[in-house]
């Protein structure tokens, strides 16, 4: 418990830090906040009147503890350009970002794991060769690329799935999955690749352990050898990138939403830089800080399912 509680302790100053740097980034902008929420003909007494009423005169500090304090207690304050309180705004879209992550991951994992348990058991192998000449190729691509080919072929061509737009649960899971198939196999089709190399590397090295050996001599199936024994302790650095690309999506799957017209996190970032909102803007960087410190934490936590050693040594 003291290697957990440690690393919230250390993870929460990572929040405190990155709000910290983006509230001091988002002061320095040349744009005056005053003016645009004061609107086009204002006079310079309306604008004192919104720069007093949104605390803009007070010291920088004052008004970062003034944030963090409401943030804990669950305010993140109201959009500039709606009036909306940004924490229901976060919450209409994070729905459909969470979805579009969780589907992606697991389809990369679907490709992921059973290439990389083949290709580490059949390691130098043209099959290995292949299959890393694939990963490469997908590599080499980015993922708005890949979805725009989707879209060409699977959309345009077949017309077996829809372009862009979003259906919500409510409306049907075969639509809703519909909407989400493309964009998921967008990400998916390339973050395999990273979860399938470490796992290939780390199922090399796990292969050549005397326990492997063992259970050989013992005359127990491949499968059972592969899956049953080696595949648990190899992993550790799969858990570590499967939970930084489930972190750095929440907020690094903007031109998919984008492409896909997919009313997510990303999408409502990228809609609060341009419109200047910057309450939106800092509660959205705040949710991915904050998704980042709980995925590492998770992956913490999976380390001491994977290896109770990691818990009881501390490290």
């Amino acid at each position: 418990m003291r290697f957990l509680w440690g690393k919230l302790v250390h993870l929460s100053l990572v929040v405190v830090a990155v709000t910290a740097l983006t509230f001091l980034m988002l002061d320095h902008v040349p744009a005056d906040i005053a003016s645009e929420v004061a609107g086009q003909g204002a006079t310079s007494e309306d604008i004192a009147a919104v720069r007093e009423r949104l605390g803009l005169n007070d010291p920088l500090p004052v008004r970062y503890g003034r944030w963090i304090a409401a943030a804990v207690r669950g305010d993140l304050g109201n959009s500039f350009a709606s009036g909306q309180p940004v924490v229901e705004a976060i919450r209409s879209h994070l729905p459909v970002t969470v979805e579009l992550i969780v589907l992606a991951q697991l389809f990369a994992l679907l490709l992921a794991i059973p290439a990389g348990v083949v290709t580490a058991w059949r390691a130098g192998s043209p099959l290995d060769r292949t299959l890393g000449t694939v990963a490469f190729g997908f590599a080499s691509l980015p993922a708005f690329a890949l979805a725009i080919g989707l879209i060409l072929v699977f959309a345009l061509r077949l017309k077996w799935l829809p372009a862009t737009g979003y259906t919500p649960l409510t409306g049907g899971i075969a639509a809703n999955l519909k909407g989400f198939l493309l964009p998921a196999l967008s990400i998916a089709l390339v973050e395999w690749v990273p979860l399938m190399r470490v796992l290939r590397g780390d199922m090399i090295s796990t292969l050549k352990e005397d326990f492997i050996l063992l259970a050989r001599c013992k005359g127990l199936p491949t499968r059972q050898i592969l899956i049953g024994h080696a595949l648990r302790p190899s992993c550790f650095t799969l858990v570590t990138v499967f939970g930084m690309q489930a972190a750095s999506l929440i907020g690094g799957a903007v031109l998919i939403e984008l492409i896909f017209s997919l009313p997510g996190i990303g999408r409502l970032l990228v809609t609060g830089i341009f419109a200047q909102d910057y309450p939106v803007v800092q509660g959205c960087v705040l949710l991915i800080a904050m998704a980042y410190v709980g995925m590492n934490f998770l992956v913490d936590v999976c380390y001491g399912l994977l290896d109770p050693r990691v818990l009881k040594g501390g490290r």
